[in-house]
């Protein structure tokens, strides 16, 4: 097929880097569009839109996946980056139609689904952990400028030059996979037969991975993990801002201190994990550290200790890639998008869930994170001048004994994580001493209904 080379990671590694380094750029004028669209419940509106474009992410994972493993990776990148990015060019033009498309656009954010899945077609089981770190640490780097080059450059432009930047970044990112990306998915692997719904039902996903320890284990770690992450993206730089007062440019710079950590430890810390540990534990220690971090994000009344929570959230990003190269172990050669794809249907559900849960815990609390109770983008950061607002909702805040409910929250939804990743197995061998057959497993957790074919293949096997 076209494309430049033979398929690598790092084919892979520069699609990730790409698409979310247009959206890093976008940072700040995200938070002052959305302001402006909807001033009285911009939180409100922020956790509806993620919402509808996690469930349908979560709904759409599994079909593009499948079909992934049909018609090849590279024309489902084109179709992911492309739906993915499209709303970008309508912040300006038309904020109404961008938030609308944003949501939609939900139906195709599988980017990091298709490229696990492309990144498993090109590497073997004992190098797939480490090219995952990698894909990852990528996805890190991309965030570690992009805010901060963003928010320069919005100071010395304006917002609609850091759109039009964004945009020209995302194409460059099409025509890359267009003209550079070759296919990975030889065509002796693709499968010959056809999707049905019962293959590829999310819902009926969620009802038959209680039929299987092992998937249950997988998905059921990935929900509770993902599901504060997902709601702390969604309201972490608000809360930076008004908790702590940090300016736009001390939260690039915080952005790229965690990204900083992160490619480190994505690509050091889990070679080390995995090398020396395993898949199982390089999950537990994922997971210990989101537990700390979490926490600490929670009771943190000064700067010192968000900065050390944002190092422990760094050294958590190792659990995800850990999960997903756990998971290709036990897949077959032919079927790892539609694997991959309900992984990331699991965390697409997720980034409806957390916002919403996160905002809600918020209101329980009585804590108002709007973002019209931001200071103004042209406030100085030394400045003493600080919105009425903001003091009464500061000075809340910390009257209680827990500034931040809804983090600590998560802190429990991961230590239940922490406590089921315990019944994981370490390897296939002790996967089969519990009793499990692995290509029972593979057909369940693929909502594959066996027919004659399978079945022969399977006496075969």
């Amino acid at each position: 097929s076209s494309g430049f080379g033979k398929p690598s990671v790092y084919h892979g590694l520069i699609v990730i880097f790409f698409e979310f380094f247009a959206w890093g750029l976008l940072t700040n004028p995200i938070i002052s569009v959305l302001n402006q669209t909807f001033p009285s419940h911009t939180f409100l509106m922020n956790g509806v839109i993620h919402g509808i474009k996690g469930l349908l992410t979560f709904l759409s994972s599994p079909l593009l996946g499948a079909y992934s493993d049909i018609w090849g990776r590279k024309s489902f990148l084109l179709l992911t980056v492309f739906f993915t990015c499209c709303p970008i060019p309508l912040m300006k033009i038309s904020p109404m139609w961008y938030f609308a498309l944003l949501s939609i656009s939900g139906l195709f954010s599988v980017t990091f689904s298709v490229v696990y899945a492309y990144v498993a077609d090109v590497t073997d089981e004992n190098s797939r952990s480490t090219a995952y770190g990698l894909v990852t640490a990528t996805f890190a780097a991309s965030l570690i400028t992009s805010p901060a080059i963003g928010a320069h450059l919005t100071r010395l432009y304006s917002e609609n030059f850091i759109i039009i930047l964004s945009s020209a970044v995302a194409i460059l990112d099409l025509l890359f996979i267009f003209f550079f990306v070759p296919e990975s998915l030889p065509e002796r692997l693709r499968t010959n037969q056809k999707i049905s719904w019962s293959k590829v039902d999310p819902f009926g996903a969620l009802r038959n991975i209680t039929h299987d320890r092992f998937i249950y284990l997988v998905c059921l770690i990935v929900l509770l993990s993902y599901l504060p992450e997902a709601g702390q993206y969604s309201c972490f730089f608000v809360y930076l801002r008004l908790m702590l007062g940090f300016s736009e440019d001390e939260v690039a710079y915080f952005i790229a201190f965690i990204g900083i950590l992160s490619c480190i430890a994505q690509t050091a810390l889990l070679a080390c994990l995995q090398k020396y540990f395993g898949a199982k534990e390089t999950i537990m220690v994922g997971l210990f550290f989101q537990i700390v971090q979490l926490a600490a994000f929670g009771i943190a009344t000064s700067t010192w200790v968000m900065w050390f929570a944002g190092g422990l959230a760094a050294l958590s990003s190792v659990t995800y890639p850990s999960i997903s190269a756990f998971v290709s172990v036990y897949a077959k050669e032919n079927q790892q998008g539609l694997v991959q794809g309900m992984v990331n249907g699991v965390r697409g559900l997720c980034n409806g869930l957390g916002p919403a849960l996160f905002g809600f815990t918020f209101y329980l609390f009585n804590v108002d994170l709007g973002y019209s109770s931001l200071p103004s983008p042209k406030t100085s950061p030394n400045s003493t001048i600080i919105h009425k607002n903001v003091k009464s909702i500061y000075s809340s805040m910390f009257s209680r004994d827990v500034p931040g409910p809804p983090f600590l929250f998560g802190a429990f939804l991961a230590t239940v994580a922490l406590m089921f990743s315990l019944l994981l197995p370490n390897s296939k061998l002790n996967f089969n001493r519990m009793g499990i057959d692995t290509r029972t497993i593979e057909q369940k957790a693929l909502l594959l209904n066996p027919g004659e074919d399978t079945k022969n293949n399977i006496q075969t096997d």
